[in-house]
């Protein structure tokens, strides 16, 4: 006859009550939370990485990607904290470093004064981090710049260090290099070399129509080359308008034409191009400020 001792019992109810263990997420799982997440599906994304990091909690990739919608939704806070956690589970993963020091840097804006250093140092710790860990990716190359060239002397930042990233990028990646080479100069006031830096650029993307804008934007505020800015601005006319609400649309495009053509004399085409701006966005202020401060075609006449 078995006998089973009392002791085995109690462990055997142990094992048979306690859960099994959470099955990895698997790739469909994955793949159709990145669907929602690159659909801008926030809610809906956000909903499915919640659930894969109950369910597979040593796959940093659901963090990271809960860390990208909350900085999508401007939550430093949240960011942080899902980026830590990757980090954690991915210390060598040079993006998730880079991830972190935007979210620090997200974090950063929204503190108190006295945070603010703290933050911004560990902003740039952690895209230190990541250049270190991936030297060659261009992209941890831009954050540095954008950091060193903002940044306070006393947090890190400075024209110098600056450079030193615009000459890395222009080895890893000449496009990104113009354009910061073109933030360089634009700062400098050298508008001739900031002109021809987006140029270089322009040669290799000519339809891309952010840094098309750059080029009116700067000829409109900085009064200079007021035809290459006309020409830059119309060809932002005839290309798809940029899809994030903070990035410039077409009716920024017509309303720095109107500034143009208002430098130039010419206050018909000025007229026609802010009442085009208010025709798309009846409640753009600097195009309807501009319309309202321009004199008559007929003053003009006489």
């Amino acid at each position: 006859m078995n006998f089973v001792r009392p002791t085995s019992l109690a462990l055997l109810s142990i094992v048979l009550a306690a859960p099994l263990a959470a099955a990895p997420a698997s790739v469909d799982e994955l793949a159709a939370a990145r669907a929602l997440f690159e659909a801008h599906k926030d809610a809906e994304a956000q909903s499915a990485y919640a659930a894969l990091t109950e369910k597979d909690s040593g796959n940093p990739e659901p963090l990271r990607c809960l860390g990208y919608l909350a900085l999508r939704r401007n939550d430093g806070d949240a960011a942080v904290r899902w980026f830590e956690k990757a980090v954690g589970l991915a210390p060598t993963h040079a993006e998730t470093h880079r991830a972190l020091g935007d979210a620090f840097g997200t974090k950063a804006q929204q503190a108190g004064v006295l945070s603010k250093f703290g933050l911004a140092k560990k902003c740039l710790a952690s895209y230190q981090r990541a250049a270190r860990l991936d030297p060659a990716d261009a992209r941890t190359h831009q954050c540095l710049f954008e950091y060193y060239r903002q940044a306070p002397a006393i947090a890190g930042g400075g024209t110098d260090k600056a450079a030193a990233e615009a000459a890395i990028l222009k080895q890893l990646d000449p496009a990104r290099g113009a354009l910061a080479y073109a933030t360089l100069y634009q700062a400098e006031k050298k508008f001739t070399e900031a002109l021809a830096e987006y140029d270089a650029y322009l040669k290799t993307a000519p339809d891309d129509f952010y840094v098309n804008y750059l080029v009116g934007k700067l000829c409109d505020t900085n009064g200079v080359a007021a035809e290459r800015g006309l020409a830059a601005l119309r060809h932002c006319l005839e290309l798809p308008q940029l899809t994030p609400p903070a990035a410039p649309k077409h009716q920024h495009a017509h309303w720095r034409i109107g500034n143009l053509s208002k430098r130039q004399g010419n206050l018909a085409a000025a007229r026609a191009a802010y009442e085009a701006s208010l025709k798309i966005d009846p409640g753009f202020e600097p195009a309807a400020s501009a319309l309202k401060s321009l004199p008559s075609v007929v003053a003009q006449a006489n």
